[in-house]
C-alpha cells in the first residue's frame, strides 16, 4: 500500500474511537471480550481513501489484512484482454487481504474504493500473532474462508454451464432471499453487476427488460427491483 499517495489520509492513534468501532464492526472480531479487542486494536492503523484511490493493485506485495470501516470497497481481477472481473464488493465490516495471513506473496487483484473510504490495516506479523493467541479468530476466518470459496465456485460454474439470462435470474432470485421482501435495492452499479455475471452493462439492461415484458420483474427508480413472478424467474 502506497501511503504517500496525496488522497491517504493516516491516523496514527491506535486507540482512537474509529479503530474500535472498525474492530467490533467485524465478524472475526466481534464475538472477543473487551481486553482481547483492546489488544486488537492497539495493532490497527487507519488510513482514508477518496473515492476511485486504490487500496492496492495486482502486483503490489501484500503485508496487511485491510478492514472497511466506512465507504465501499470493490475487488476485481483483470483478464488477459483488460477485461475487468468483479470478484467481490465490501461494505463496512468486510474485510480484504486474508492471504497475507498464510504468506507474504503478491495480490491478484485490485482493490478500489467505490466512495470516500476508511479501511483499518492490522499488519501480518500482528495478525499472526493474534491468531496465535486467539484460535477463535482462526475458526471465524475460516468460516468467511469457506463463503467465499462457496461463492466462487457457484460463479465459476454459472459462467460455464448457464446462459447470461439465467446467471441473472440466479442473482436477482439470490437478493430476494436475503432481503426477505418482494422488492430489493440492486446492491451495485449495472456496471459492476455486469461485470460480476460476466456480460455487458448493455447485455443486463437489455435482458432486464426482457424479464420486465414477460411480467416477471419491475424496475422501479434508484436501482430498485421488484419480483412479480419468482418461480417462473427461476425458469429462465
Amino acid at each position: 500500500m502506497d501511503n504517500t499517495h496525496p488522497h491517504h489520509h493516516i491516523h496514527e492513534c491506535s486507540n482512537s474511537g474509529s479503530h474500535k468501532s472498525c474492530v467490533s464492526l467485524v465478524p472475526i472480531f466481534n464475538h472477543l471480550d473487551v481486553e482481547q479487542m483492546d489488544e486488537i486494536i492497539a495493532t490497527v492503523q487507519t488510513v482514508s481513501f477518496k473515492k476511485g484511490d486504490f487500496i492496492y493493485h495486482a502486483g503490489d506485495r501484500s503485508f496487511s489484512l485491510y478492514i472497511v470501516h466506512k465507504g465501499k470497497v470493490k475487488i476485481y481481477r483483470l483478464s488477459e484482454t483488460g477485461k475487468e472481473q468483479l470478484v467481490r464488493i465490501l461494505n463496512p465490516g468486510d474485510f480484504t487481504g486474508e492471504l497475507t495471513l498464510f504468506r507474504s506473496d503478491l495480490h491478484e487483484s485490485f482493490a478500489e474504493a467505490m466512495a470516500d473510504t476508511v479501511v483499518c490495516t492490522i499488519h501480518q506479523a500482528d495478525l499472526q500473532d493474534l491468531l496465535l493467541k486467539y484460535p477463535s479468530i482462526s475458526l471465524k476466518i475460516l468460516e468467511e474462508f469457506s463463503k467465499r470459496l462457496d461463492q466462487s465456485e457457484k460463479q465459476i460454474t454459472r459462467f460455464a454451464t448457464e446462459k447470461v439470462e439465467t446467471r441473472i435470474a440466479l442473482f436477482l432470485a439470490e437478493c430476494v432471499k436475503d432481503s426477505q421482501k418482494q422488492e430489493f435495492i440492486l446492491p451495485m452499479s449495472k456496471k459492476n453487476l455486469a461485470s460480476f455475471l460476466g456480460t455487458t452493462p448493455e447485455t443486463l439492461s437489455r435482458k432486464l427488460s426482457e424479464f420486465e415484458h414477460q411480467g416477471l420483474i419491475k424496475q422501479k427508480p434508484h436501482k430498485m427491483i421488484e419480483i412479480v413472478n419468482l418461480d417462473e424467474l427461476l425458469l429462465i
